[in-house]
């Protein structure tokens, strides 16, 4: 794929914006984390509920959004401003939180985004959707996985930190399909014109 690339609905003005809204994702989740949520536990994170009877740490939402943010800055700017995103992504993270929350931010972070941008990257070729959500899925629950056992020593959270980040990836569907179906139109037309 092209470092940069120009899709239908998306350009690099729409690339920026993604990677501005991504790398805020990542200090905004730390401080929510700290100081918003329906309960907050003493010495532990703030939550919020993400189905009915499961909480999880309120920085969860943005967590799940970044995923699919990082796709875009992917899709519209390319490989290099994706890792540099997650390296800047995990910079923050380790000077905005706590030191145990910083630790697992930029362990988990850096880890889950990797996967995620080889992922997107293998499959971006059978179209943005699939490519987005399945990178996105795996992602979340890497990053769960290692967020969770880091930052509080077991895994009690895993289950409302995965459901919390995938509501975001669903509420994004709507975008990436429209995204991917203005991609198709615009082929079409030039496929017309050529003609």
């Amino acid at each position: 794929m092209p470092l940069i690339s120009n899709f239908g609905g998306m350009n690099r003005a729409s690339g920026w914006v993604s990677l501005a809204a991504f790398i805020g994702c990542v200090p905004a989740a730390n401080w929510l984390i700290a100081h918003f949520g329906t309960v907050c536990v003493p010495d532990g994170p703030c939550l919020i509920p993400v189905w009915p009877g499961i909480l999880a740490p309120s920085g969860v939402l943005l967590a799940g959004l970044s995923f699919v943010l990082r796709d875009l800055v992917q899709e519209a700017l390319g490989v290099f401003w994706a890792i540099a995103a997650v390296l800047i992504g995990g910079l923050i993270a380790a000077f905005i939180a706590s030191p145990v929350l910083a630790v697992a931010s930029v362990t988990a972070f850096l880890f889950a985004e990797t996967v995620d941008l080889l992922v997107f990257s293998g499959l971006r070729r059978r179209g943005l959707v699939l490519a987005s959500v399945t990178s996105s899925v795996i992602g979340l629950l890497l990053d769960s996985l290692i967020f969770v056992q880091i930052a509080f020593g077991g895994s009690a959270y895993i289950v409302g930190q995965s459901i919390g980040k995938a509501w975001m990836i669903l509420a994004a569907l709507p975008l990436l399909i429209a995204i991917q179906r203005a991609r198709g139109g615009a082929a079409d037309r030039r496929s017309h014109v050529r003609s």
